[in-house]
């Protein structure tokens, strides 16, 4: 009788199965349930494999076969697609499509309830609407591209759809840095003054710039970063252009989670709002020239009202202690050590 080892040409399953151990993000539980299988079937044989897992052995051979395939990789066990080859296809009177394709091309806009009124389809509107999707996959239908006038040269250009990124909303109670931009308009010139507050320590600062581009945005927002002690891990800002490609980009090197205010909506930036009153009513309404005329000089003597704002101002959600003075009494004795300042 001739003899031969059934797992020649085969890696051994047992060193296979400690390998599952360490690569089991790479495969399924199917595969993993597989592998422990013909692991069993290598230590204990055809027969008790059979009785223990109800496996035949036309099923390990063909196991054992596929690992082959794969010189062993682990990712051969997987499961392969079990859906048919030869899939029911739509039947479609070749009428029925010429008029779909008819009144679609010189109605672009007309929808498949329509359009199941107007040809009197014995079938349902889904599937008439069915019908359209597959039209359009075969590219039988007008695309519906939308074209504008190019400003240069007159020509018609096709207007691509530009994709969002989703825009995320800060959870109830999640602290975050609330940023907001403050504009002046004196005797012609605009200022620009971005602000931004600690929602639970209300620290607060503020910086004049002379433009709103997301430059100025992403400079002040690292300058939050390494002043304000503590700063929080996410930034909260409304959707304006000025919070956009740079101060985006910031955000990401700095390793901020970045939260959206909806359209409309200051309430969602109380903390920022109340301080861009308080600025304003304590600060700007006093140096109004000085914002006009010298920039550099404003930023200087809004950084020493800054200090006495944060270390010295009561404030009343803070039971009438000062930001700093709130911080520290929140520290064990080693810790506020490392906050005192000259």
């Amino acid at each position: 009788m001739r003899q031969f080892n059934k797992f020649k040409d085969t890696k051994g399953f047992i060193t296979i199965w400690e390998r599952v151990i360490r690569f089991r993000y790479m495969i399924t539980e199917q595969a993993k349930e597989r592998c422990r299988i013909l692991a069993f079937w290598e230590r204990h044989g055809t027969e008790a494999t059979e009785e223990a897992f109800m496996v035949s052995r036309r099923t390990l051979f063909r196991w054992q076969k596929k690992l082959k395939e794969k010189n062993g990789q682990l990712e051969g066990l997987n499961a392969l697609s079990q859906a048919s080859n030869k899939r029911r296809k739509r039947n479609v009177e070749e009428n029925i499509l010429k008029k779909i394709i008819e009144l679609r091309t010189l109605h672009p806009r007309l929808g498949k309830e329509k359009i199941h009124a107007l040809l009197k389809y014995e079938g349902s509107v889904s599937t008439v609407g069915r019908i359209i999707s597959d039209l359009k996959e075969k590219k039988l239908l007008p695309s519906g591209k939308k074209f504008s006038m190019h400003a240069n040269t007159g020509r018609l250009v096709e207007r691509k759809i530009k994709k969002t990124k989703k825009k995320l909303r800060r959870p109830k109670g999640y602290r975050v840095l609330e940023v907001d931009t403050v504009i002046r308009f004196i005797d012609g010139v605009k200022r620009y003054i971005l602000t931004a507050t600690d929602t639970e320590k209300h620290t607060a600062f503020a910086a004049c710039y002379t433009n709103h581009g997301s430059n100025s945005a992403s400079d002040f927002l690292k300058k939050c970063v390494a002043v304000l002690p503590n700063c929080p891990k996410a930034v909260q800002t409304d959707n304006g252009s000025e919070f956009a490609l740079h101060f985006d980009q910031a955000c990401n090197s700095l390793s901020l989670e970045r939260f959206h205010t909806y359209p409309r909506s200051p309430k969602m930036n109380a903390h920022v709002e109340r301080f861009n009153r308080t600025l304003d009513e304590e600060f700007l309404k006093y140096h109004r020239a000085l914002l006009r005329d010298d920039v550099v000089v404003f930023n200087d003597a809004l950084v020493d009202w800054l200090l006495w704002y944060n270390g010295e101002r009561p404030h009343h959600s803070l039971s009438l202690l000062s930001p700093f003075q709130y911080i520290f009494n929140s520290l064990s004795a080693t810790e506020c050590q490392m906050w005192w300042t000259n």
